[in-house]
C-alpha cells in the first residue's frame, strides 16, 4: 500500500511540469486552442503511456530505469528552479522591462522599429495544426525523474500484466491532467469554456510581464519543492 501511494504521489509530482504548463498556456493564447490542445494531449498519450508500458514490462529486474533516474538528478530541479526563480523576480521587480526597454531604444535609434517575431512554440503550435501539436505533444513528454521513479516502483510489484499495464495508464492520466480539463471543457462545456479563454487571453494583453514573473516564480517554486522532495525521500 505504500508503494501504491507514493506512486500516486509521484503521479501529482509530475503533473506539475514545467513544460506542460508553458505550453498550455501557450495554446491557451492562440487561436483554435481546443484543436491544439486536444492534438498536444493526444500525442502526450502516445509517448508517456506507450514508453512507459514499454519501460515496465521489459525492465522489471535490469538497472536500466535506475541509471535513467541517476541521470535526471533533482539537483536539475533545484538548478532551474532557482533560475526560473530569478527570472520571476526580475520581471516583477520591473528591472527587466526596464532593461528590455532600453535596449529597443538604442536598437529604434540604430535600425528603426523592430518587427515583432514570433518564438519557436508558436511558429509551431501557430498554425493551428493538430498534427503538428501531436507531434510536439509527444516530443515534449519525454521521461521525467518522476515518471521513472513511478515506472521503477510500478516494475518492482507483484502484479499481472494487465494491472501493471493499467497501473501506468492511470499514472499517465493524472499526470496529463492539466491538459486533460480544457479539453474536457471545450467538449463539455465549449460555450463557458470559450469564455474563459477569452477573459484569461485579455488579462494577459493587461498583465502580460507580471503574469510572466507569477508564472517563472510559482514554475521555479514547483520545482525547487520537487527537486527538495526527491532528496528527502530519496
Amino acid at each position: 500500500m505504500n508503494d501504491v501511494f507514493s506512486i500516486f504521489l509521484l503521479s501529482l509530482l509530475a503533473m506539475f511540469n514545467p513544460t506542460l504548463l508553458a505550453a498550455v498556456t501557450i495554446m491557451m493564447l492562440l487561436p483554435e486552442p481546443r484543436k491544439l490542445i486536444t492534438g498536444y494531449l493526444l500525442g502526450a498519450y502516445l509517448a508517456s503511456i506507450g514508453l512507459g508500458i514499454a519501460i515496465v514490462l521489459s525492465l522489471h529486474d535490469t538497472s536500466a530505469v535506475e541509471s535513467s533516474k541517476k541521470t535526471l538528478s533533482p539537483i536539475e530541479d533545484l538548478v532551474f528552479g532557482a533560475i526560473l526563480a530569478i527570472v520571476g523576480w526580475a520581471l516583477l521587480s520591473g528591472r527587466a522591462t526596464r532593461m528590455k526597454e532600453r535596449r529597443r531604444e538604442r536598437k529604434e535609434a540604430k535600425h528603426g522599429p523592430e518587427k515583432h517575431k514570433e518564438s519557436m512554440p508558436e511558429r509551431l503550435l501557430g498554425r493551428g495544426s493538430m498534427r503538428i501539436s501531436f507531434a510536439v505533444g509527444a516530443l515534449l513528454s519525454l521521461p521525467g525523474a518522476s515518471y521513472l521513479i513511478a515506472l521503477d516502483k510500478i516494475a518492482k510489484q507483484d502484479w499481472a500484466v494487465p494491472v501493471t499495464v493499467l497501473a501506468v495508464i492511470l499514472f499517465c492520466l493524472i499526470e496529463q491532467l492539466f491538459l486533460e480539463l480544457p479539453v474536457i471543457g471545450f467538449w463539455a462545456a465549449p460555450d463557458w469554456t470559450e469564455q474563459a479563454v477569452m477573459r484569461f487571453r485579455e488579462w494577459i494583453s493587461r498583465n502580460a510581464v507580471r503574469a510572466g514573473g507569477w508564472v517563472a516564480l510559482t514554475l521555479g517554486g514547483l520545482l525547487i519543492l520537487r527537486g527538495t522532495l526527491f532528496l528527502i525521500l530519496h
